[in-house]
């Protein structure tokens, strides 16, 4: 974890340090070495929250994208289940940075569990990833709208990436920028709800992404932009699944 509690502040791993963990309760000690980013762990080497996993620099680097106060917050349900949010907006959009392999059951337990919830994939995991993408995006892809640019592309069954993540509900956003990151890097809409047949991609500036969700305003974009576009696309998905 980035954050425990001190004297009831949120504050961040320094070496020789403890403080109790925002989640259950209990003692955390600070991990402050030299190859892993600093961070909290329990004494007893578990994690209370077991959707919770280990963060590298890329995971680190998107949380200090966004204010203190937002990052990791413990969201409820009407159940009185919990779960850390690694970032929960002030329009409570929930944001999800995914480095590592997912189930798909605890994909779709995450979809059901917040109501408002952005992926963010990390799309250079794994070597192949983003190779098979631009390959895609080179030989079998076509843009259909101008503005937001909205790209087809025919189903890629080789594409592990699209296979994981195609079927969600939720809206994913990979990014493939790495440690060539600049300030045109873009992040990649995959819309939801395509199961087959055709995928559709839009793009977004991690700039904006992030100044949007900054400033509230990724509520705007998906009323004004996102949802319009997927009501667009979906009747083109449908029809392609009749025939």
């Amino acid at each position: 974890m980035k954050f425990a509690l001190i004297d009831g502040e949120k504050e961040e791993a320094k070496k020789g340090a403890t403080a109790l963990c925002q989640f259950c309760g209990s003692e955390l000690i600070a991990k402050c070495g030299e190859i892993k980013i600093h961070h909290w762990a329990h004494k007893s080497k578990r994690n209370c929250d077991p959707w919770w996993e280990n963060e590298g620099e890329w995971h680190r680097a998107w949380k200090n994208e966004f204010p203190t106060e937002w990052q990791e917050v413990i969201h409820h349900d009407k159940n009185g289940e919990k779960h850390i949010a690694d970032i929960k907006t002030g329009t409570d959009w929930v944001i999800e940075f995914q480095h590592s392999y997912l189930k798909p059951e605890e994909r779709r337990s995450r979809n059901a569990f917040y109501n408002k919830l952005i992926w963010v994939v990390d799309g250079i995991r794994r070597k192949t990833d983003k190779k098979q993408f631009t390959k895609i995006l080179k030989e079998e892809s076509i843009q259909i709208i101008d503005n937001p640019p909205t790209i087809k592309v025919r189903f890629p069954e080789e594409c592990r990436l699209f296979n994981e993540w195609c079927n969600s509900n939720s809206l994913v956003f990979f990014d493939f920028a790495g440690d060539k990151e600049n300030e045109n890097s873009l992040l990649w809409l995959l819309y939801p709800h395509m199961q087959s047949g055709n995928i559709y991609l839009s793009y977004i500036s991690k700039s904006s992404f992030i100044e949007l969700s900054n400033d509230d305003g990724f509520e705007k974009l998906v009323e004004e932009v996102i949802a319009p576009m997927h009501e667009e696309i979906l009747p083109m998905y449908e029809a392609k699944n009749r025939l």
